[in-house]
């Protein structure tokens, strides 16, 4: 059998025209990166990973691991996790060293793939090369634009769109209605509260998120607000309104103290962080067990759409999975465009993940992970005095 002869972590980074982007909570996002790990293999095979943290973390960290890999066949893919999992226990667990964990991981998956020929959802056990998927953009702008982005994301194909709620009340509410409008009754609207509530905020907003017939409630609180997440699920259930979580969750151990504790409906574990493919497929399979569904994020790289779509296509609990539609060029180019038809991803039966990096990008977008411009990321920032907060939550008048 081949041998592990390489392991290499690529970093990317473009900018936004400053007239175009988006705003988070922290105000207009300058630009994006995106990590690979591209694994070969002694008789030239290739895989391909993505890993969503700090770039220098996960470079880092990639470095630490790989020799722990060099040599080794790439065959049992658990046990080579499980091995990485234990040399970077000591610095790891979450954050940054997974990350780069799930990069590794799903090259695995992809170079497996790939050495017998199959697509990696049939592997998994999955029977249907696709998966529903769903347009994630909407940030906070106004009424009119993100119907907007409804109208678009409804013609490229989707028939699912998230948006952005918890910038104020007022605006929420009007936001919502606007893109219930937008899409009509036939259609699914996803909330996502970016972790600016309180329970009794977003119980404030609850009746809308009924009247608009919300698909989910999303991360309406930070990660470790575990009794947050009980409290509200319960006092969701009136209104018919499921809530989700975590995107910025990591691993099995994670996800667990969630699903034991009855704090979510949907978990929304990512193969770029949560440890890749192998436990993206264990989190839905323990959210199953709970009675839960299983929704992956991704917001870096189309390498981690297709991952994680390949998971949804696999698992009998699989719900549907993101697609950032905020013009990232590492979404709609680095593996060409996405094939959305009627609201499915189409995965196909090509080996592995099914997937081909344009070589011309890479080398264009190429950065060194330790020399970042300083800006605002989306999801990292650097440099001190990179964000414009938008301001603390203005909540429903008295």
């Amino acid at each position: 059998m081949s041998r592990i002869a390489e392991v290499e972590c690529v970093h990317l980074r473009f900018e936004y025209d400053m007239a175009k982007t988006f705003r988070t909570p922290a105000g207009p996002v300058h630009g994006r990166f995106a990590s690979l790990v591209r694994m070969r293999t002694d008789d030239g095979l290739e895989g391909i990973g993505s890993a969503y943290a700090h770039p220098g973390v996960v470079q880092a960290s990639v470095d630490h691991m790989a020799p722990f890999l060099i040599g080794l066949a790439p065959d049992d893919v658990g046990r080579l996790a499980d091995r990485l999992n234990g040399v970077s226990r000591w610095y790891g667990r979450k954050g940054g060293a997974l990350a780069a964990i799930s990069g590794i991981d799903t090259a695995l998956w992809d170079l497996n793939g790939k050495r017998l020929g199959q697509p990696v959802w049939k592997l998994l056990g999955g029977r249907e090369g696709r998966a529903p998927a769903y347009a994630s953009g909407n940030l906070y702008s106004s009424p009119e634009a993100v119907a907007d982005g409804v109208r678009r994301a409804l013609a490229r194909g989707f028939r699912r769109v998230k948006m952005r709620v918890g910038w104020t009340y007022d605006y929420d509410v009007a936001a919502m209605r606007a893109a219930r409008a937008a899409m009509g009754p036939d259609h699914d609207l996803m909330i996502d509260g970016t972790q600016r509530f309180t329970v009794e905020r977003a119980l404030d907003l609850a009746p809308v998120l009924a009247e608009v017939n919300a698909f989910w409630f999303e991360e309406p609180f930070g990660p470790d607000d575990l009794d947050s997440y009980v409290a509200l699920r319960e006092r969701l259930k009136p209104y018919g309104v499921r809530l989700a979580t975590g995107e910025n969750e990591f691993g099995l151990h994670g996800f667990r103290e969630l699903l034991r504790a009855g704090a979510i409906d949907i978990a929304q574990a990512d193969a770029s962080r949560a440890g890749g493919i192998t436990e993206v497929m264990e989190v839905g399979r323990m959210a199953a067990a709970h009675g839960a569904l299983l929704a992956p994020h991704t917001w870096c790289d189309a390498v981690a759409v297709v991952a994680n779509a390949h998971v949804v296509a696999a698992s009998p609990n699989g719900l549907t999975c993101e697609v950032d539609q905020t013009g990232n060029r590492f979404i709609e180019e680095l593996v060409g465009p996405l094939p959305i038809r009627d609201g499915m991803l189409e995965l196909g039966d090509r080996p592995g993940l099914g997937i081909t990096l344009d070589e011309d990008l890479v080398r264009e977008l190429r950065v060194d992970p330790f020399s970042m411009p300083d800006g605002n990321y989306c999801d990292v920032i650097f440099g001190r005095g990179q964000t414009r907060y938008i301001g603390d939550y203005v909540p429903k008048a008295a």
